[in-house]
């Protein structure tokens, strides 16, 4: 019977690895029915979905990682996220680095493609291989301490609050910050040449938009949390009003009209983002109604295992972050941390968090690296090589970290 219960729970995750490629929602959709056909059966599933697609959070949280992508789709028609990096004027180190960086804080499909001409513009004379591995590294580096990025889905799976979370990320965002300098970033050379004149108007209108969303969040959820007002909803709701205020303030500065909203969500297809989040909670519903946890209590896999090395492994299997967090979390929580529904602890969360990052970074499915390789013109060995040493450095370090703290 166990044996069977394992095989099934195999069959999900696989089912995640392979589907995720094409669509990372539909991937979670699949491994949650996968483990509910054999578990929970027909009516337990309908009453999973009926608790997922009814709980405000959820849907609240979905609908603000819908909107998010408009944001960033905003910034480009406008021209604002040109205008931010045009008028950052620094020097040629600085600029290769911190562009890809500021264009990773929204997340949007084939963003790489939107930094990786600016590295071609700012980086002449810069060897593609190098070029492409600072897209690499730096486009994605901020993911580790944005609120608004992949932290504001599996804070709320893990019971976590938001904004604590961040502050146990940052070491590891700093570690990388000085691996991807002393590795990275010191092999450039020479200067850039700016053409047009420094616009101080536009920069601050584009930051503002950036760091808009999170301060009104931040704010609303101090008011709401202190007037004990909308109690299910205390984080969602106040950041479903930042980030629209954000979007609304996208298309005034950048002077576009309602009718724009159109072509900006056919590019961004922001329902897949939204998608994500509902999938990811009805596998864990789903994970937490069927037998594997009582099945996977009883396997005694050491934490470092399973935070650092299995969560390297499925960061560079999935070329994805939250799903491997999500399928982290539960198989933890039922180990170690008092059961599948408990809040992980944010020593624990920060280590996993940090090892499924080094392998998403890396890995040779991950979309962003792909479409680097195919604008730069070079192979996964090319930029694989400059890569390898802050990698290996970083993952030595993550693994150090977790057998002292775990």
């Amino acid at each position: 019977m166990e044996a069977l219960i394992w095989i099934v729970f195999f069959v999900s995750l696989l089912l995640i690895l392979l589907i995720a490629r094409k669509s990372l929602w539909m991937a979670m959709f699949a491994g949650a029915l996968c483990l509910g056909l054999y578990s929970p059966g027909i009516r337990n599933i309908l009453g999973v979905a009926r608790t997922v697609f009814t709980d405000p959070s959820i849907l609240l949280l979905s609908l603000a990682v819908g909107i998010i992508p408009l944001i960033g789709g905003a910034m480009e028609r406008t021209g604002m996220m040109d205008d931010l990096v045009n008028n950052l004027r620094m020097k040629k180190k600085a600029f290769l680095s911190v562009s890809p960086a500021l264009v990773g804080l929204l997340p949007m499909p084939g963003g790489a493609l939107l930094s990786a001409p600016l590295l071609e513009k700012g980086g002449k004379g810069v060897p593609n291989d190098l070029k492409s591995a600072i897209n690499v590294w730096y486009r994605h580096i901020f993911i580790l301490i944005y609120p608004l990025g992949t932290l504001l889905a599996i804070t709320k799976m893990a019971g976590i609050n938001l904004y604590v979370a961040v502050l146990y990320t940052v070491p590891g965002f700093l570690i990388l910050l000085v691996l991807g300098h002393f590795t990275l970033i010191r092999k450039v050379e020479g200067s850039i040449e700016y053409t047009k004149k420094f616009d101080r108007n536009k920069l601050a209108l584009a930051l503002f938009v950036i760091v808009l969303a999170p301060v009104i969040h931040l704010c609303l959820m101090y008011i709401f949390g202190q007037l004990n007002v909308f109690p299910r909803v205390t984080s969602e709701l106040p950041l479903v009003i930042g980030v629209t205020v954000s979007l609304i303030m996208a298309f005034r500065l950048g002077g576009l009209s309602p009718k724009d909203i159109m072509p900006v969500t056919r590019k961004m297809k922001p329902w897949n983002f939204a998608l994500i989040i509902v999938g990811m909670f009805f596998f864990l519903e789903m994970f937490t109604s069927s037998d594997a946890p009582s099945t996977i209590e009883k396997l005694k896999v050491p934490a470092l295992v399973l935070l650092v090395g299995v969560g390297f492994f499925l960061g560079a299997a999935m070329g994805r972050v939250t799903a491997p967090v999500f399928i982290l979390y539960p198989i933890y929580c039922t180990q170690f941390g008092g059961g599948e529904n408990a809040t992980m602890p944010l020593i624990p969360f920060s280590v996993m968090y940090f090892a499924v990052f080094l392998g998403y970074v890396i890995s040779p499915v991950h979309p962003c690296l792909i479409v680097t390789m195919e604008y730069f013109k070079v192979g996964y060995k090319e930029i694989f090589k400059p890569l390898m040493l802050p990698m290996a450095i970083a993952l030595f370090i993550g693994i150090v970290a977790g057998a002292l703290l775990l």
